[in-house]
């Protein structure tokens, strides 16, 4: 578990505004006129229109998009009845979630009161608040006929968390490990241990998957719930099993699925050893759950094990679930949560954990490799996908089943807004890979034995962006690929070295000679240069044995790009290049230029970056403003960089007069058009945003978009190799994963438009 002290949990609670959240304004409120149109007399209008209308509370309040979390504290986590107000902390946690994860509004409400009739009447009288009730936190078996109840007389969705999301969210995980080990769900055996609200619907949700009833086994502190027993209420005799067993030891025994919702350390390792093969134990005590990691994974070799802990593999944690439960409940304006709504939800979260998992993911469990299996049954709660895959699955399953009042018909378009809520959207990358997939190219990756390397070639091949193909050493990426992918590769290796390869070598190293004989090649110097990867996977694309090159993953970026250079050569008069970076934010997308390339250039070579990197940026569907930066505005300063970059513009102004160009300025006065506008009012790029900016010199190219990168919360792509007749880039030394991936959606681009017409600048 996290390492935390008393004093740190109550200084997290208690430091600057007390508590976990609060409201809001979403409307503006900074005038007379704001706050007549907020409250009196402009507020009358939508109330009007809501008494004509109760539809229309959708269209004019919070209500469509407002849950209440409702708790009288009688089972707070492991607390137990701790009493309404001691239980808040846990409802604005709650409600912090909601937000966090679905952009979901809360307001918590702590009841105190414990009569289930008196509490139902309560939430119906505060129903009209809210589009959507989540009861937390409500002992067993009360909960059951206040949920019940609510469902049956409210018309907004109503979900007792603590009934269904362990449900849930460990019903998706049953469903993963039954197919990992190649159990039938209708033939296992399944041991409850804990007959509280959680263990109880646990099981029914598990019988609605798949598990025949007459194979649960449910215990409570009693021992095992039989029909000899005359203790039970309504809710346990229903689980009731004609045997003579009592302990758990005995219930045990020739079990497939345990599933723990009881208390810690009570499960031994000689009964999880007495389960059937391929044994599946979900252990959700917390904080210490029935048996430990440590005893159950050293019990035996085939054990597929889950808790509710998040230091542990498998972790079975209901955010996976209520959020976007309630996220496609609301935006289809469901009546109702039913259990077609929740079996939606089970297979769609089940699902993606067969998916690859986003570098980010990996990065914030501290893994490089987390892959459907034994020890990754469940997607992580940071899975920034969960959004998209689960509310989806809820909010069709709503419509299907006779639920919703709000059918959505574009579901690509459904998808983009919840990407939008939670700030994980951009239509450029979007679009990006989208073209990418329209027209597969086949793509060389270079330094192919590198684990990272590999990992970006698999989601490229899974998602259909490139043909890939591997280059590097046979043995080396076979090995790779077995040890953290437990299979044969099925992509294309290229080795150099093999004897399959020396015919082709052999024409590759008489092709660099021709080119190279007259800038000092020899033969023998062709066909040792040959031998090196970069120049290999060059010559692939120049002679069309592939269409694009991806390299220097690890190689300093000069001598990846020299091969390229000799080899393609450049698509422009002055055999010039440039580097471009894509850098995406709140604000924006933008495009900076020379970032890699060209240390000092001359007014020359920065009208050549200019112009190609208008021609490039025109590619992504955006027309160009550029700016052009420096330390001075506008003549304000002559000497160094001010001079070169003021020679380029007046040249591009007379030349290109279409382009919209200008500078030397400083970066302020490129990004605020009102103070561009007000001290220079003559600029040629008026009142339109710039989108694109031309540094005067590698250094402070490099470090713009570096400072960009790590403290301005920016996506990058690049760099982005412009100039080149080939579709070949160059990665930066030990780049990411996703680095990666993005690199070869642009390089898959570039082979789709490319052309060896000569540009002429």
């Amino acid at each position: 578990m996290a390492n935390f002290t008393k004093e740190d949990a109550l200084r997290y609670h208690e430091q600057g505004k007390p508590g976990k959240i609060e409201v809001v304004p979403t409307k503006p409120y900074s005038t007379q006129y704001d706050l007549s149109l907020a409250y009196s007399p402009g507020v009358a209008e939508p109330c009007l229109e809501i008494e004509k209308n109760p539809e229309d509370a959708y269209r004019y309040t919070a209500k469509g998009n407002l849950v209440g979390v409702i708790s009288n504290g009688t089972a707070v986590l492991g607390l137990g009845d701790i009493g309404a107000l001691a239980g808040k902390p846990v409802m604005e946690g709650k409600g912090l979630l909601f937000k966090i994860f679905a952009d979901i509004d809360v307001f918590d409400i702590e009841l105190d009161e414990k009569d289930p009739k008196k509490l139902i009447e309560v939430v119906k009288t505060m129903a009209p608040t809210f589009g959507g009730i989540n009861l937390e936190d409500i002992k067993s078996p009360e909960c059951f006929e206040i949920e019940e109840t609510l469902k049956k007389e409210l018309d907004i969705p109503v979900f007792h968390d603590d009934q269904h999301g362990t449900a849930i969210i460990s019903g998706a995980g049953l469903l993963n490990a039954v197919e990992i080990t190649g159990k039938n769900i209708e033939e296992i055996k399944v041991v409850v241990n804990g007959a509280g609200a959680s263990g109880i619907m646990c099981a029914k949700f598990y019988i609605s998957l798949g598990v025949k009833k007459e194979n649960v086994f449910m215990l409570d502190s009693k021992g095992l719930i039989t029909n000899k027993r005359n203790d039970l209420n309504k809710f346990k005799v229903y689980f009731a099993q004609d045997s003579d067993l009592v302990t758990l030891e005995e219930v045990i025994d020739g079990a497939d699925l345990f599933l723990g919702l009881s208390k810690g350390n009570i499960l031994s390792k000689k009964m999880v050893q007495s389960m059937a093969n391929d044994a599946i134990v979900f252990a959700m005590a917390n904080p210490e759950p029935e048996i430990s990691y440590d005893n159950a994974i050293s019990s035996r070799k085939d054990i597929i094990f889950a808790t509710g802990r998040s230091d542990y593999p498998n972790q079975i944690n209901n955010v996976l679930g209520f959020p976007y439960i309630f996220r496609g409940a609301l935006d289809v304006r469901a009546t109702s949560i039913n259990e077609e709504m929740k079996r939606a939800a089970a297979y769609a979260i089940a699902e993606l954990a067969k998916q690859d998992v986003p570098e980010t993911v990996n990065t914030a469990y501290k893994s490089t490799n987390l892959t459907f299996g034994r020890n990754y049954i469940i997607p992580k709660p940071t899975d920034p996908r969960l959004i998209t895959i689960v509310a989806p699955a809820v909010a069709k399953a709503a419509m299907e089943s006779g639920m919703a009042r709000k059918p959505i018909t574009d579901w690509e378009a459904y998808k983009v807004q919840l990407m939008k809520k939670m700030g994980t959207y951009n239509k450029l990358t979007t679009d990006i890979y989208t073209k990418a997939k329209q027209q597969l190219k086949t793509i060389v990756f270079a330094n192919a034995d590198k684990y990272d390397v590999i990992k970006a070639v698999q989601q490229i091949k899974n998602q259909g962006i490139a043909n890939p193909i591997l280059l590097g050493n046979r043995k080396r990426i076979e090995a790779n690929i077995k040890e953290n992918y437990s299979g044969v590769c099925d992509i294309p290796i290229i080795d150099i070295n093999e004897p399959v390869e020396s015919d082709r070598l052999e024409r590759y190293t008489h092709l660099l000679f021709n080119k190279r004989q007259r800038k000092g090649c020899n033969l023998d110097q062709a066909r040792q240069n040959m031998k090196i990867v970069h120049y290999f996977g060059a010559m692939m694309v120049e002679t069309g044995d592939a269409d694009g090159f991806l390299t220097g993953y690890s190689s300093k970026y000069s001598d990846a790009l020299r091969p390229a250079l000799q080899i393609c050569g450049s698509n422009n008069s002055l055999n010039h290049i440039a580097g471009m970076y894509v850098v995406m934010n709140k604000n924006g997308t933008f495009f900076f230029s020379d970032t890699t390339i060209n240390h000092t250039p001359s007014a020359r070579t920065l009208i050549d970056t200019v112009l190609l990197t208008a021609n490039e940026v025109r590619k992504f569907n955006i027309e160009p403003t550029i700016s052009m930066l420096s330390y001075s505005n506008f003549g304000s300063t002559s000497a160094g960089s001010p001079s070169r970059v003021k020679e380029a513009v007046a040249y591009l102004h007379k030349e290109y007069p279409e382009l919209i160009v200008d500078g030397e300025m400083q970066a302020n006065y490129a990004f605020n058009k009102e103070l561009r506008m007000q001290k220079f009012p003559f600029s040629k790029l008026g009142s339109k945003d710039v989108n694109t900016v031309i540094f005067p010199n590698l250094s402070s190219g490099n470090i713009a978009y570096k400072m960009m990168m790590e403290i301005g919360d920016s996506k990058t792509i690049g760099p982005i190799l412009l100039g080149l007749k080939k579709p070949i880039n160059v990665l930066q030394m030990g780049a990411s994963v996703r680095e990666i991936v993005d690199m070869a959606v642009i390089t898959a681009i570039h082979a789709q438009t490319h052309t060896d017409k000569i540009m002429v600048l």
